[in-house]
């Protein structure tokens, strides 16, 4: 029997998922700083650490959560970093939204909630409903 996943449950994963996001946008600053700065100047070598701190952080939040869903609920979850990760490019870097760009962040969403959907715990929980009724 699948155990109930709490709403603050999935609030976490989802702040997690955020968090990992944050390492593209590190990631894109390192870049920026490798061009401008080269690869061993202050600001480029602070961003990588800063880049380790961010993984740092959601790796241990990543750990506290895998034992509260299923894993593969867990790691599907993990593909929103896409829409996180295009929400923070369009508002820290100014790049464009293409409509290729949303149908596919679209698309995988759909992928996510189909794959989390499983439809013989609908059936389930018709059938116990059913019961309740001819009682």
């Amino acid at each position: 029997m699948k155990k109930k996943v709490a709403l603050k449950d999935i609030l976490l994963l989802q702040l997690a998922v955020g968090i990992y996001s944050i390492n593209t946008v590190v990631g894109g600053f390192v870049g920026n700083s490798l061009n401008e700065n080269g690869a061993l100047s202050v600001k480029t070598i602070g961003l990588l650490f800063l880049e380790v701190f961010v993984l740092g952080v959601y790796a241990v939040l990543w750990q506290q959560l895998i034992g509260r869903f299923q894993l593969s609920i867990a790691y599907a979850n993990k593909a929103m970093t896409l829409l996180w990760s295009l929400m923070w490019s369009i508002i820290l870097f100014h790049e464009d939204v293409t409509a290729f760009k949303v149908i596919g962040v679209l698309m995988v969403m759909a992928g996510t909630v189909i794959l989390n959907t499983d439809p013989t715990a609908s059936e389930a929980a018709m059938a116990d409903n059913k019961k309740e009724d001819e009682r």
